[in-house]
């Protein structure tokens, strides 16, 4: 294709177009490969046209294995919460699935390990830089509400939660759907009873563009 002939693309497909690229840095990305026992293989999806951001902490195990996010009990749950079938969660013209860290971080003592701390300061920005369609973010986890809060988050997960309206319109603070955290849920039914019906009014409303 000579210059005569090309066509100038939109910004939108020029902004397409680079963040296919920046993905392809990104997982390619092996900055913290001597602390990952398993290896890197980052796990994230990603599109210009994306309306609705899910901010969890790291894979697991099993999302490890199979390279989709959240195909496991805690993506589940999450599923229910947001009253969303897997293939509307997984349409990632629609919804963006980017972890605080991108990559399996291991297992301790206590179950996985924290996020690795190098990966949302070196690729979130740059990530978000080509998401401008962006309207709202679930932060999902202490690690993803430590990142994007700051010092606006409380002194506790419980907290910030419990205080997720002060985050509107573009923040929701969750807490992680895992399975070992169905204690924090029967103790704490007010989430149950206000913060999901929320959340799932307007995640559908942001998806269908009202």
């Amino acid at each position: 294709m000579t210059r005569k002939t090309a066509k100038r693309a939109a910004p939108g497909q020029r902004s397409g177009r680079e963040l296919e690229a920046l993905l392809k840095k990104v997982h390619a990305c092996r900055v913290c490969e001597a602390h990952l026992p398993f290896g890197p293989r980052p796990v994230l999806r990603a599109s210009v046209t994306a309306q609705l951001l899910i901010v969890g902490q790291a894979p697991g195990r099993r999302v490890h294995e199979t390279g989709i996010p959240w195909n496991d009990p805690s993506g589940e749950r999450l599923r229910d919460w947001l009253q969303l079938d897997r293939e509307r969660f997984y349409d990632q013209r629609h919804i963006a699935i980017i972890p605080t860290a991108f990559c399996y971080p291991g297992t301790g003592a206590g179950g996985d390990l924290p996020p690795r701390p190098e990966c949302a300061p070196l690729w979130h920005p740059q990530l978000l830089a080509h998401l401008p369609k962006l309207r709202l973010a679930l932060l999902i986890g202490s690690y993803a509400q430590a990142y994007y809060l700051g010092d606006r988050r409380k002194s506790t997960l419980t907290d910030t939660v419990r205080a997720w309206r002060e985050y509107l319109p573009y923040c929701i603070p969750l807490p992680h759907p895992s399975p070992r955290n169905q204690m924090w849920l029967k103790r704490n039914p007010w989430f149950a009873g206000e913060v999901i019906p929320y959340l799932r009014r307007t995640v559908h409303q942001v998806l269908e563009g009202r």
